[in-house]
Formats: structure tokens, C-alpha cells, sequence
């Protein structure tokens, strides 16, 4: 989930470089209706209401014109709201047309671990000329990322590597080292963590984002959530329903307050299932001859052929061009799941295929697989799905449902059931958050049919959870991410629409390539 993505959440912990990688006219047409068009009514001038922003120029060179930064205090426990305080990174770009400006625009990542401030800045130049001047656009990094305070856990750098954070069982299906990993890397975080890695919840990510609307001196923010920002952007719009304009929730999972974080990844194994025909037609077709990466004559060989090298690699791994990190089953396995995101991400694994069946190829690992990664990461994208709510802690249960997993779903070989650190993780200081239909009618959810890592059942949870207050724009496409990313033109200009006109679907509605 660089910051990375989640280790148990509905972007499993791929690294934000492959986020910004995510980035047909459909004759589909929707009926409309208008929700909240006038522009949003501001509050008192910014910092008046809340805590004053100091901001400087940041724009990168060759990165997004006019983008600026700032710090935004927020409380370390909001029972304490005049105690000790931590630093959030925030960033704006201004609308370049302030007679069209109606409000603030919020850009909330996904993750845990996911920069916003990074966020806005990839996808920045394409949704400024999507919003075409109707939003300031902001975004910030979540306690625990990027610019903002963080802490660590001090874990070593075994413990560190994606398919060791990742609770992906031995060969065998035995998930002994699992357990003793996931109980020695709890133990760590209690130990070195503190009260700052305590803090990093949904809720309080939640919290910090209304105060970060009162420092800019809005009554109400419209928002753009992805991935796990939909779970963020649902807890914010249940809390605070007043202060919500035009809400999008892009890539959603299930928001089943018992499951949060476990449920995400436990579905990642059918998300794979259905994400993984799409890869096999690209990889079995002619067009991949001249390129070197055709793996199969049939689209139906592909699932086999990667179930049988991986199984290889198990018994014997090959070395790779990371000295000392050689290519397991765990690692095919993890860069799969990587590249389903994105159909730009296929060849990156076909390669690695390509490499591993060669006696004579070197396989390149992904950098997502090469190394560890940083201890302020691992625990950012651990702690908040740990703290947000009790997972279980039977080895022996767990166990049961590895080898039922490994059966039904061999892609992903059991590892979205696994046992994790947050099964010895301390408990949760409150209850997550149950989303409901209470509040107004005003979001739009825009998801991919074969979603790997938000499967499109999850988010018809998250559907059935919001009732009335939601409409869903279903894509017949694959990969995780639809708006400016993997989605089709149509559901495109669809989220577009609603930001900029307030035009929403009447009811629930799809559209295809």
C-alpha cells in the first residue's frame, strides 16, 4: 500500500506507485434527477471555525500546477480535544475559475495507508478538468502517512516484506509461522507504538476530516472516496450528515461494522476468482505473440499453468535479481493479485511468468516484492483495521478455514483467511461504525463489476446498507478503481455529471465498455 496499501482492506497492500498506474463511449443513458445544484452555502471565513491553515506553494516540477500545502492540527484523542495535539498533511489546488467555484471538493484515498496528498497529485490534472473549475480540490494524508505524524513499530525486515505481512500460508497450507508472525508483530506495535498508533481508526480519520472542513471555512464538503476511503467517506456521512454535499464513493466493500478489515479481506479470494478471466483473455491472445508475454493458446490454459508454477515454485524457488529475495509461490501469488487491479498491470506479471518457466531467465521482481517495507508503513497499514474492531485469534479455526479457502479458492491459497496481527492486537477503545439509511439523499456509488479487491458483492452490501441516501452505477468492467481509472467512459462522465450538475441516476442503473 512509498506509503503503501492495506494489509487487510479492500486495496490489499499494493504500493501507491501502482495506484498511479490505475490511471468506449457507452450508449447507455440514464434518467436524472438534480440533486443540491446551487452552490454550497460557506461557513465562517477559514480558521474562524476552526483551526487556521498556513499555506505554501508545493507543486512538484512537472506535477500539478498551483497545488499548495499545509499542516492541519488535530487532536491525538478527540476526548481530550485541548491535549496533545498531531500534524495531518493537507493539500488544495484552487479552482482556476472562481465565478464557477461552488464548494470544496475532498479527495479522500484509500488505503489504510494511502496518500492523499500523493493522490491529488497524480490524479489531480484530470479531475481538474473533469470539475472544470467547480471545486477547490483537497485532499490530506491520514494519521500514520506521508507528510503526517506517524509512528512505527521497530519490526524487523522479514517481518516486513509483503508476503510476510501478508498472512500467505507455507506450501502446505500449515499456518504455524503465520500465527508466531502475527503474534510477535502485535506485540512489537504494543510495545513501540504508543498512543499515536492507538489513534489511527476510521473514526478518527472521520473526525479529523470535519475538522479539516471547519479549517477551510465550509459548512459542507462534496467528496470523491476510493476504496477504502468509501468505508471512510460512509463513516463521515453518517456522523456528520449536514456537512455533506455531492458524495462518491468509488470502489466500496462491506461495511458489516463485525467484519470491517477481516470481511475485506476474506472476500479478495472470490474478487481474484471473478477478476481472473480477464487476465487469461489477455494473456491467451495472438496480440501477445509479438510481445513476447502469450502464455497459453486458450484463455481456459491460463488458470492451470499459474497454479501449477506456483505450486513449483513452492518446492523450489528460483533466485531472482534481488540478492537474497528469491521468487516463491507467495510471490507469483502477491504479484497476481497486484496486477488484477489494472489491466496495465498484466504485463508486468505475464513477465514474471515468462521469467519463472525459463531455466535460463533471472525473474525481476515487482518492487512492491523486493524489498521490505519501511516500519512506518507496515504499521500504518496494519494498525487502523487492527483498532477498528476484535478479530479472531484461533489458530485452530483459522487453520480449518485456510484449508477450506486453499480448496475453493487456490489463486489466492488461503492467505484472505488467514490469521493476521490484529487477531493479537489490543482491543478496540470504541465500536465501528454501523452505516445506515439515516441522512440525505445525496451519494452516488460507482463500482466495476469484477472488482479483485472490492468484489462487487461486498459493495452491494454497502448498497443495501445506505438504502435511499444512495444510488449505485454498476460497470460490466474489471480491474479495482472506476472513476479516472479502470472504469468506461460512460460511468466517467456519470460521476462527472453528478460533482459538477448535481444530475444523479434515478435508481440504481449500469453501463458497459
Amino acid at each position: 500500500m512509498g506509503s503503501g496499501e492495506p494489509l487487510n482492506h479492500p486495496c490489499p497492500m499494493t504500493t501507491y506507485a501502482h495506484r498511479t498506474l490505475l490511471l468506449a463511449l457507452s450508449v447507455a443513458t440514464v434518467a436524472t434527477t438534480v440533486t443540491a445544484a446551487a452552490p454550497v452555502a460557506r461557513a465562517d471565513a477559514p480558521g474562524t471555525n476552526g483551526p487556521a491553515l498556513t499555506w505554501r506553494p508545493c507543486a512538484e516540477p512537472g506535477g500539478l500546477s498551483g497545488q499548495e500545502c499545509a499542516r492541519l492540527p488535530v487532536p491525538l484523542d478527540y476526548r481530550d480535544p485541548d491535549g496533545p495535539q498531531i500534524g495531518l498533511a493537507v493539500t488544495r489546488v484552487r479552482s482556476e475559475r472562481p465565478a464557477a467555484r461552488r464548494g470544496t471538493l475532498l479527495v479522500i484515498p484509500g488505503g489504510p495507508g494511502g496518500s492523499g496528498v500523493r493522490m491529488l497529485a497524480t490524479k489531480g490534472p484530470a479531475l481538474r478538468k473533469a470539475m472544470a473549475g467547480a471545486y477547490d480540490l483537497v485532499s490530506f494524508d491520514p494519521r500514520g502517512v506521508g507528510g503526517s505524524t506517524r509512528a512505527g513499530c521497530e519490526l524487523d525486515p522479514a517481518d516486513r516484506h509483503l508476503v510476510t505481512l501478508r498472512s500467505w500460508p507455507g506450501p502446505d497450507g500449515e499456518i504455524g509461522g503465520n500465527a508466531a508472525r502475527s503474534r510477535r508483530i502485535a506485540e512489537a506495535c504494543r510495545r513501540h507504538g504508543g498512543a499515536v498508533l492507538r489513534s489511527f481508526t476510521t473514526v478518527n480519520e472521520a473526525r479529523d476530516i470535519d475538522r479539516l472542513r471547519r479549517a477551510l471555512g465550509e459548512e459542507k464538503l462534496s467528496a470523491w472516496a476510493h476504496s477504502y476511503g468509501t468505508y471512510v467517506g460512509a463513516v463521515y456521512a453518517q456522523k456528520y450528515p449536514r456537512h455533506t454535499d455531492r458524495w462518491v464513493l468509488d470502489s466500496s466493500g462491506d461495511p458489516d461494522p463485525a467484519r470491517v478489515g477481516r470481511g475485506w479481506l476474506a472476500n479478495t479470494a472470490t474478487g481474484a476468482d471473478d477478476r481472473f478471466p480477464d487476465f487469461a483473455a489477455w494473456a491467451a491472445d495472438p496480440a501477445r505473440e509479438s510481445e513476447g508475454l502469450r502464455l497459453a493458446r486458450r484463455p481456459a490454459d491460463v488458470r492451470p499453468l499459474f497454479l501449477a508454477l506456483a505450486a513449483k515454485l513452492d518446492r523450489e524457488p528460483k533466485g531472482s535479481s534481488t540478492p537474497g529475495v528469491p521468487l516463491t509461490g507467495n510471490r507469483l501469488r502477491q504479484a497476481l493479485q497486484d496486477a488484477l487491479e489494472s489491466d496495465g498491470l498484466f504485463a508486468e506479471v505475464a513477465r514474471l511468468i515468462q521469467q519463472a518457466q525459463d531455466p535460463a531467465a533471472e525473474p525481476v521482481l515487482p518492487d512492491t516484492l523486493a524489498g521490505p517495507l519501511p516500519d512506518q508503513d507496515a504499521a500504518a497499514t496494519m494498525a487502523t483495521v487492527c483498532n477498528d474492531v476484535r478479530w479472531p485469534a484461533s489458530v485452530p479455526a483459522h487453520r480449518r478455514a485456510v484449508a477450506a479457502d486453499r480448496a475453493r479458492h487456490p489463486l489466492t491459497a488461503g492467505m484472505p483467511v488467514n490469521i493476521t496481527p490484529c487477531g493479537f492486537w489490543q482491543a478496540p477503545a470504541e465500536p465501528p461504525t454501523r452505516i445506515t439509511a439515516d441522512g440525505p439523499s445525496n451519494i452516488l456509488m460507482v463500482q466495476n463489476r469484477r472488482d479483485p479487491n472490492t468484489p462487487y458483492f461486498g459493495a452491494l452490501k454497502m448498497r443495501r446498507s445506505l438504502g435511499d441516501r444512495a444510488r449505485l452505477l454498476t460497470l460490466e468492467h474489471g480491474g479495482h478503481g472506476a472513476y479516472l481509472a479502470n472504469g468506461p467512459v460512460c460511468g466517467d462522465r456519470t460521476v462527472t455529471a453528478f460533482l459538477t450538475t448535481g444530475r444523479r441516476p434515478q435508481k440504481d442503473t449500469r453501463c458497459a465498455d
